[in-house]
């Protein structure tokens, strides 16, 4: 699984136009399946994620994690994680998981999010969504399980 995670003070996502999430202090979470991918790979993600400390505590250094400052994740599917590049330029989206796992590792990934004590809001998988959020810091975390 590959995840590009983004600390935010804000963040919506809509399709069509219609707001169905959002968050205000938390994580945006962009989430990619690859069809190696297993239960392995979700409990290390939740693991790394819950307890990630990269909000910032009384004197100002990156040292509480989510479930500290009481934050949301707004979770939203995104199979381009694993576009290839390397030939022409027109992406290559073979890595990414087949859509029917991809999509059952994606709902599993969030409620295993939501098991650990954590708000979860999501997206639609496959839909196409405009999200729209404020990068606090900036901070963004690339996870990748290939290279745990």
């Amino acid at each position: 699984m590959k995840i590009v995670l983004q600390r935010v003070t804000q963040a919506c996502v809509s399709i069509d136009g219609n707001k169905i999430g959002e968050i205000d202090h938390g994580f945006v979470l962009f989430v990619g399946v690859a069809d190696a991918d297993s239960q392995l790979d979700i409990d290390y993600l939740v693991r790394k994620i819950s307890q990630l400390r990269v909000f910032e505590d009384d004197n100002e250094r990156m040292n509480l994690s989510i479930q500290d400052i009481d934050g949301a994740i707004l979770s939203i599917s995104q199979f381009t994680l694993f576009a290839n590049i390397k030939k022409g330029n027109r992406p290559s989206f073979t890595d990414a998981g087949a859509p029917v796992f991809a999509s059952l590792m994606y709902d599993h990934f969030n409620e295993s999010l939501r098991a650990s004590g954590l708000s979860v809001i999501t997206g639609e998988f496959g839909a196409n969504m405009q999200v729209s959020l404020v990068n606090d810091g900036p901070v963004t975390i690339l996870f990748d399980t290939a290279h745990q």
